[in-house]
């Protein structure tokens, strides 16, 4: 706790600044005689520090100055007379009702650049269900504000006005226009979490909203053509065993096949470690979710034999290990875009998920049974809601193996009498 010894009014020169004896211990105030409000204070190592105090609504503030003979300037230092008249400036702010704390954090604020906050949010930001953000979400973000608003980034995010918004989301929805809105959902929220009571503003990508300039989202619907799964199923296997493609081909073709055997999203499979798949127990986790609701999945027997071939990265406990400084795999471009070929459409990883939901309903599965493999849970669902165990779906094992036979059988039919088998799986 510090010591205060007894306050005393002097002349505050530097003569006199300099010559004032410091305390045995804790600190003293030195209050100038002719300007009220404007002192120093002296700690027992020595340290000399000019200050202002005031009242502010009914409130004591006190603020320093700076210490004596400490450069303010590449030509000035910290003097006497300095002070005091830095004190006039300041004790005239208080005496307007200008509390000097609030004053710097409205200046730091308004200072704030668009990667600091973007940083900031990214640490602290609590979502709606009471946890983190999850990594995929904070790629997007860092991802937006490096590229579509990397000429931003690094300027104070209060300076970022309504036509400034207007004209970058024109300019990005020509080449995008889901990301165009994507970019500009970050954006909102980092302008509203950049926003206080003390520092209110009106969000300038509400602009969108009052214009109506918000792309509409159509609906995707693409899925493999169910006639051509066995084509792709096959495809993959070829892959997989490529001796000039091997090991790239492999996790590619590998991640793209777990996604295509279990429906799940991308960012589930590509983020899945090692402690979170039991083959013994015919199983894989996923800790945080999309949805934030832990789940364990049941895995089909393709599946397991795909696991279990599955060769170990020393030092990297991912299941779909990346290259360079990306500890897992971000994408499988290459995959798809061979994939692409016959199915006959340009796939994407979602154009997987719809592919196992596609091919659940032609096997008459119930679509509860199929939004609970592919973890997508729909509020309001009754059956979902009263009625099932949603943390551990190990009950839809023979849902999931049934789908999953069905896509090993037309692969068979798509090859004749030269099937393909997985590796690891006996014939």
């Amino acid at each position: 706790m510090t010591t205060k010894t007894t306050d005393e009014k002097v002349k505050l020169t530097k003569k006199e600044v300099e010559a004032l004896p410091p305390p045995a211990k804790g600190e003293k105030l030195y209050w100038d005689k002719d300007l009220p409000g404007f002192g120093l204070r002296v700690t027992a190592n020595g340290v000399r520090s000019y200050i202002v105090q005031g009242r502010v609504n009914g409130r004591v503030c006190r603020e320093t100055i700076g210490q004596h003979g400490r450069p303010i300037s590449e030509t000035e230092t910290l003097t006497a007379d300095k002070a005091r008249k830095l004190a006039m400036g300041r004790i005239a702010s208080l005496s307007k009702g200008v509390d000097p704390v609030i004053e710097k954090k409205r200046t730091k604020t308004l200072a704030l650049t668009l990667r600091e906050v973007a940083t900031d949010y990214c640490a602290n930001r609590q979502t709606k269900g009471g946890g983190k953000l999850t990594p995929m979400t904070i790629r997007d973000i860092m991802r937006h504000v490096q590229s579509n608003f990397g000429d931003w980034a690094d300027k104070p995010i209060v300076n970022i006005t309504s036509d400034m918004c207007r004209s970058r989301f024109e300019e990005i929805s020509k080449r995008s226009p889901a990301q165009a809105n994507q970019a500009f959902r970050i954006m909102r929220a980092l302008v509203n979490f950049s926003i206080d009571e003390k520092n209110p503003r009106i969000n300038p990508v509400q602009m969108l909203s009052k214009k109506r300039l918000w792309n509409k989202n159509e609906a995707k619907t693409g899925f493999i053509p169910l006639e051509k799964v066995g084509a792709v199923w096959n495809l993959l296997q070829e892959r997989r065993t490529s001796p000039a493609l091997l090991p790239i081909a492999l996790t590619g073709a590998d991640i793209t096949l777990f996604i295509m055997l279990t429906g799940c999203r991308w960012s589930e499979a590509a983020e899945l470690t090692w402690d979170c798949v039991n083959l013994e127990a015919g199983s894989w986790h996923i800790a945080d979710p999309k949805n934030h609701n832990p789940v364990t999945f049941p895995l089909p027997a393709p599946l397991r034999a795909l696991l279990d071939a599955r060769p170990r990265t020393e030092g990297n406990d991912y299941v779909f290990p990346g290259r360079g400084k990306t500890p897992f795999l971000k994408d499988a471009r290459s995959t798809m875009a061979e994939v692409s070929k016959p199915a006959g459409l340009h796939l994407t990883h979602h154009d997987l998920r719809r592919t196992f939901i596609a091919i659940g309903q032609k096997l008459k599965i119930e679509l509860w049974r199929l939004k609970l493999l592919t973890n997508h849970i729909s509020k309001g669902d009754v059956t979902i809601d009263h009625y099932t165990v949603t943390s551990d779906l190990r009950h839809l094992a023979p849902e999931a193996e049934q789908i999953a036979a069905w896509i090993v059988k037309q692969g068979k039919i798509a090859s004749g009498a030269n099937v393909v088998q997985l590796r690891g799986v006996k014939a």
